[in-house]
């Protein structure tokens, strides 16, 4: 077995992108989600025009996971094009690329610390800063984390956290977020004019699917039972990497439509893996074949929502019933 930084040097043998493919992905997935928009938007039977609604509120996930990418670096870096209909993308979804690339550069340097900045990821409180806390720091807390919050992400996460709150705390840092919202905004009356049925099946049900998709996604990745997080003292990033980012259990046709998210313990370890190589690098590096797992089934997904509190005496989290208790 490797060493932590043999591991490191391992991965990147799978870093090598190859440009066709990443534009083969990019325009397949556009040309899949304007076909499906076409289709909502159309005079066929409602229930078809439902169902293509919702798949291609999943094509914006994986155009969100190629979009993620390219602000990595880690795919077609140095094309003019790329950047301007991923950037466009960016403003689309409400995720600004000055914020989702401040805040994500940030988690992946901080990822799963027990004590620090968090921001760029869910807040996380440890069991004594909870026991200490007021009420309405609780109150905000469990807000925060809580299930309607999350599969609410258009509002909360993406609407009003990554744009409207961004560009109100720093305007000229990330006018790009007042972009988001003003075109946000033309975009909804555009399709109101057009009629509601256009309004939510154009505009609203693929971005209330995408983003509470997302926001869940993001929550299970680094807040599953067998999650370690670790003190500023004892952190390494390969050891967050293989310890405290989930291997996230889906059927091919998700993890298509996710992009291979579900390998975020990869990604994690070297974040210039291109999604399509995710699974690639899994199978051939043996120390990456043991993650942490969690999976969609709502079992599951009960579970991750349970994980409140980090416990450090324990090393493991705890639920706001059992952080009470103590």
């Amino acid at each position: 077995m490797r060493n932590q930084k043999e591991l490191l040097v391992a991965s990147k043998a799978f870093t090598s992108e190859t440009k066709w493919l990443s534009w083969w992905h990019l325009l397949f997935a556009i040309g899949l989600y304007l076909i499906c928009l076409l289709i909502a938007c159309s005079s066929l039977p409602l229930v078809i025009r439902i169902a293509s609604s919702c798949i291609s509120g999943l094509i914006v996930v994986r155009l969100f996971i190629i979009y993620h990418d390219y602000c990595h670096g880690t795919i077609l870096r140095k094309s003019w094009l790329a950047a301007a209909i991923l950037k466009f993308y960016g403003l689309l979804v409400l995720s600004p690329p000055s914020v989702w690339s401040h805040t994500h550069d940030h988690h992946h340097k901080h990822n799963s610390r027990s004590s620090g900045s968090n921001s760029g990821s869910y807040p996380l409180m440890t069991r004594d800063e909870y026991v200490k806390a007021g009420f309405w720091t609780r109150f905000g807390y469990a807000l925060s984390r809580h299930p309607i919050t999350v599969f609410s992400g258009y509002l909360t996460v993406f609407l009003y956290g990554m744009s409207i709150r961004s560009f109100f705390l720093h305007p000229l840092r990330h006018l790009d977020s007042g972009l988001a919202v003003v075109l946000h905004v033309s975009l909804l009356t555009i399709c109101w004019y057009q009629g509601w049925d256009v309004l939510i099946l154009a505009m609203i049900l693929p971005l209330v699917i995408a983003c509470g998709l997302g926001a869940y996604l993001f929550y299970a990745q680094h807040n599953f039972p067998s999650c370690q997080l670790h003190k500023r003292e004892d952190w390494h990033y390969v050891l967050a990497a293989l310890k405290s980012s989930s291997y996230i259990r889906m059927s091919k046709l998700m993890h298509w439509f996710t992009g291979n998210v579900g390998y975020h313990h990869v990604h994690h370890l070297n974040a210039k893996i291109p999604f399509y190589r995710l699974p690639e690098a899994m199978n051939a590096l043996e120390e990456l074949q043991s993650p942490g797992t969690t999976s969609l089934h709502p079992r599951d997904v009960f579970a991750c929502f349970r994980l409140k509190v980090w416990d450090v005496d324990r090393g493991h989290f705890i639920s706001f019933r059992e952080a009470a208790r103590v």
